[in-house]
């Protein structure tokens, strides 16, 4: 049983809140949505950090979405996977990549399928969901691979944000609309 029910999919207020959120859901608000809107303040921050996490920085889109897969297989967040997967297809990633993160267990296991940059970037995202701290030959990796102080950066945001998305969601038993 879900510790807190949803708010009512007819919200309407606080109407600027609201109706920016349905814009960009395509006129529907997600049952994540519905969760956050517990807390007007929350939910609104939330939607400017995460837009910008998803917008806004220089990391490519592949990359990105490759690290908030990691962090939701890793999290047994299978809401965030199941709504991030079709973003890490469109990105260019194939079918058997994306079979392959689903027994994704650590980064002890990448499978040959992905190049060094996405195993460096699977190998950032597994460490910092599993362990907290990353290995300097992890960042050493990472560096290599992006070329980039600002992507290394914004890269370990990404984690980070998408590891605190798939605890809320789990923590409050979001299910798949």
């Amino acid at each position: 049983m879900r510790p807190v029910p949803y708010k009512s999919a007819d919200l309407t207020e606080p109407k600027d809140l609201v109706s920016s959120i349905r814009a960009r859901r395509g006129g529907v608000l997600l049952n994540l949505d519905l969760m956050l809107l517990h807390s007007v303040p929350l939910a609104d921050g939330w939607n400017g950090f995460l837009r910008r996490i998803r917008n806004e920085l220089t990391v490519s889109p592949k990359l990105r979405e490759l690290a908030i897969c990691v962090v939701a297989v890793l999290n047994r967040a299978e809401y965030e996977f199941h709504h991030h997967l079709p973003e890490l297809l469109k990105a260019g990633a194939s079918p058997a990549q994306a079979d392959a993160l689903r027994t994704l267990t650590g980064a002890d296991n990448i499978p040959a399928l992905f190049d060094s940059t996405e195993r460096a970037v699977i190998s950032l995202a597994a460490e910092m969901t599993r362990e907290v701290e990353v290995r300097d030959a992890t960042f050493a990796a990472v560096k290599a691979a992006l070329q980039d102080n600002q992507q290394t950066v914004e890269l370990v945001a990404i984690i980070a944000a998408y590891n605190m998305v798939s605890r809320f969601l789990v923590a409050l038993k979001v299910e798949m609309e």
